[in-house]
């Protein structure tokens, strides 16, 4: 046991070390727009976006396939997630998520995320006040995770998942691969967590959209008039994530249990930043949260999250239901108001 709690620590290290050297490497260049699939980004879960999107080390439910599949191993008997809402500018993002336990296995978890827009008209510079068609996107992620706890201390887990991205008639497709780990300290419990995502190829469209009829040789007659071709867009990479954090206990009583959570994150897209977070519990069964987001990013705009969460059972069962409300401040795009629904069995 000693040698696999060695082996997690120099892990933890190296993963804090890359992270320092490339923040030393590239401090003036964020790579903001560079990657494509930016839904991939969004918080599921009401939890994790009330902490301030401080959750790698401490999750513990069925969101856990966004932040830290790791987190799925303390799952209980079977669950199912459910959140949607609105996202900013009018576009709607769902989340929804089904796992169980699995004997011997550990925890298996199917989860879907989506984000469309409302239909647009369909402009061309000849008609500018639309053709009379409409058009929408749409960007969808299926997953298959599992996470399993190797010992009391230890939990490991990863995800496989189909991402796909819609504009009017043209797609990409491209597969792509979480992992993480949580290792539970001797030292108060306090718990240590890093995950990697969206690990996987370059997306790029293709559709009818991309269709069009040329003229190789305007300029001569009796040449082939149209030819059929098609444009060829780039592929971008998808937004990569390393997140470290560590999490723990400040008051732990029967009755009363306050959390504290802190993520560092490094995106290839954008400078690296602090999440941090605070969750009181009062019965195990009504919280109040707080967070703050994107500390040391440049030009950030997040600001200060709140939530509560009520876990209700229901008839005096062990079915539980579980119901988190939250609400975020994105500064001139807005306040985003979540509501999100999960059942115990």
């Amino acid at each position: 046991m000693s040698k696999i709690n060695n082996i997690i620590i120099v892990s933890l290290i190296l993963i804090c070390s890359v992270t320092q050297g490339q923040l030393e490497n590239d401090q003036d260049i964020s790579k903001v727009g560079t990657t494509a699939a930016q839904f991939l980004k969004i918080s599921s879960g009401g939890r994790g976006l009330a902490m301030g999107s401080a959750n790698v080390a401490i999750t513990n439910n069925l969101s856990s396939s966004f932040w830290n599949p790791a987190g799925l191993a303390h799952v209980k008997g079977i669950q199912v997630y459910f959140e949607n809402n609105g996202w900013l500018a009018g576009t709607d993002y769902n989340f929804g998520s089904f796992g169980f336990e699995w004997p011997r296995v550990g925890v298996l978890s199917l989860s879907i995320t989506m984000l469309t827009t409302p239909d647009d008209l369909v402009r061309t510079i000849e008609k500018p006040t639309g053709t009379g068609e409409k058009f929408n996107a749409q960007d969808m992620s299926i997953g298959i995770s599992l996470g399993k706890s190797l010992t009391n201390q230890l939990s490991l887990g990863a995800t496989i998942k189909n991402i796909r991205q819609r504009i009017w008639h043209s797609t990409g497709q491209t597969i792509a691969a979480d992992i993480g780990v949580q290792y539970k300290t001797p030292i108060k419990d306090i718990i240590l967590g890093a995950s990697i995502s969206n690990f996987g190829n370059d997306i790029s469209l293709i559709g009818r959209d991309m269709n069009l009829s040329v003229d190789p040789d305007p300029n001569n007659q009796g040449n082939i008039e149209f030819v059929n071709a098609q444009y060829e867009t780039d592929a971008f990479p998808l937004p990569l994530l390393f997140r470290v954090g560590i999490g723990g206990n400040i008051i732990n009583k029967e009755k009363l249990n306050v959390l504290f959570a802190i993520d560092a994150v490094h995106p290839n897209d954008n400078y690296e930043y602090l999440n941090l977070g605070l969750e009181t519990n009062v019965n195990n069964m009504f919280s109040i949260r707080a967070g703050y987001p994107g500390i040391g990013k440049k030009d950030a705009i997040e600001g200060l999250s709140l939530g509560f969460g009520v876990k209700y059972p229901i008839m005096k069962t062990s079915n539980v239901l579980v119901v988190d409300y939250t609400s975020a401040d994105f500064g001139p795009l807005g306040i985003v108001q979540r509501v999100s629904i999960g059942f115990n069995y």
